[in-house]
């Protein structure tokens, strides 16, 4: 039997560096980069570093103790790996049920549609719109992740030629969906090195559909729609079978099963971090695309609408992969904001470098102004310099990712903290003028700033988005 199974793994909450501490060489040698043993377990315990680092722990004479760590260590949501090289997409791998209790780790993959009876120029067509879909947020590149090819044909060797056209033409993971094993293996013999996911295995058909899995080396959802206690029986046989990688997928019930559908994703949940229930801790499926199946006489845009909603009721409730048909960007978009947003550390800040950042092509004359390293503040700022296609030097301040006014409230924005960003930024040496815009919201530091710096304080706008108006009519060379 696997190690899959069973209860009583030690939650994260309760798990204390005391406990890593033990099991750790206790040379304190710091080759991993912390004072002591101590702390490194602390580091291990907030999953703020891997148990690789401590190099005396991988010799032979620890290796039962690192086995043990590594157990003790392991997520309770199992991370799989879908797709082969540099477009791989790991799901799952959760460590806690909730956010705040830690942190999410792999953001919820999104996998677009497409049928073994679409035709070609619409196949590709989409392929080239999922690829080309990418939105810039506070940094961030915001993109989908993978393609699910669906057999509506239930013909082998339709499903083959587009099996073969989809993985042609781009290198995103796929999904494989059909309830037919003979299907599935005509597509695996298309791209029979792609590790696409699986399917699914149902309580007819898991045996076939187990076989491939081993023959291919590929993960394997798990189908038993609304039913938990056959999707965990299901998920044990396969276990015990030999299948390691799994996903479960509850059902996605549009309408009136909505409120059945996220019940049944949070008590999968809260059974594999809360209870230690091993035989449910694999990553979980949505298919927020149900809802094309009973919106007949609707209006197109009321099912985008009613999959978009769906959609981000299923990232917030703990899905780690969606397969989803609408490619319009209103629907799409607010869904990876919304994963964007779920799949930060909420320990520390969003934030940017601090230095001295370029817009445009400015010269000795041109403006001088500062920000905070808060992320949304930042790339904000740079979002309306860069639309006005302004020319002009930004110095980022170090707040500890804090945006202005609350930086300035809590002492973390200081005229000392200015004074010295001008100094080592260097920017002395790039402009004659010695003047510096400051935001309207640090105006009360502008008195301090002069002193201490030297330099000329012009207090500017409160809002970025006036800045270019402002230097237009503010802004005077020297």
């Amino acid at each position: 039997m696997s190690g899959r199974e069973g209860k009583g793994r030690v939650g994260v909450r309760e798990l204390s560096p005391i406990d890593v501490y033990r099991l750790l060489p206790r040379t304190n040698c710091k080759e991993c980069g912390e004072e002591n043993c101590m702390a490194f377990a602390t580091k291990l315990v907030n999953r703020e570093a891997t148990i690789e680092k401590c190099k005396p722990l991988l010799k032979k004479e620890f290796e039962k103790a690192y086995q043990q760590l590594k157990e003790m260590l392991k997520p309770a949501i199992k991370e799989i790996v879908i797709g082969t090289g540099e477009k791989a997409v790991k799901i799952g791998g959760k460590l806690v049920m909730y956010r705040h209790e830690l942190t999410y780790s792999n953001p919820t993959a999104i996998a677009i549609d497409v049928t073994d009876e679409m035709p070609e120029n619409e196949i590709l067509s989409r392929i080239k719109r999922v690829e080309g879909f990418r939105f810039e947020y506070i940094g961030k590149t915001l993109k989908l992740d993978m393609i699910a090819v669906r057999s509506t044909s239930n013909d082998p060797d339709k499903f083959k030629a587009t099996v073969r056209k989809v993985s042609e033409n781009t290198k995103l993971p796929m999904v494989l969906c059909s309830l037919n094993p003979t299907i599935l293996e005509a597509g695996l013999m298309a791209a029979p090195k792609a590790r696409p996911l699986l399917y699914a295995a149902t309580k007819n058909n898991w045996r076939d559909m187990a076989e491939l899995a081993l023959m291919y080396d590929c993960p394997l959802t798990v189908f038993a729609p609304g039913n938990l206690k056959l999707l965990k029986s299901l998920a044990k046989t396969l276990v015990e079978y030999g299948v390691q990688d799994l996903v479960l997928d509850p059902g996605t019930f549009p309408g009136e099963g909505l409120a059945d559908t996220l019940n049944n994703f949070t008590m999968i949940r809260r059974m594999a971090c809360k209870q230690g229930d091993e035989l449910v801790g694999f990553p979980l499926m949505g298919i927020p695309m149900t809802v094309w199946l009973d919106s007949v006489g609707l209006a197109p845009e009321i099912v985008k609408w009613r999959e978009a909603y769906l959609a981000a009721m299923l990232i917030a409730r703990f899905a780690d992969i969606l397969i989803m048909h609408s490619l319009d960007g209103w629907a799409l978009l607010p869904n990876v904001v919304l994963r964007a947003n779920i799949y930060t550390d909420p320990r520390k800040p969003v934030a940017v470098e601090p230095g001295l950042k370029v817009f445009g092509a400015p010269n000795e004359d041109s403006p001088v102004m500062f920000t905070t390293n808060f992320a949304l503040t930042y790339y904000t700022v740079a979002s309306d310099l860069e639309s006005a296609k302004t020319n002009a030097y930004v110095l980022v301040v170090d707040t500890e990712g804090l945006a202005v006014e609350s930086s300035v409230a809590g002492r973390k924005l200081t005229a000392e903290k200015v004074a010295e960003a001008i100094k080592a930024s260097g920017i002395e040496n790039k402009v004659r003028h010695r003047k510096i815009i400051i935001p309207g919201k640090a105006a009360r530091l502008s008195g301090e700033i002069e002193e201490l710096s030297g330099w000329q304080v012009i207090v500017g706008p409160r809002d970025s988005s006036e800045i270019p108006k402002f230097l237009q009519e503010k802004w005077q060379k020297p």
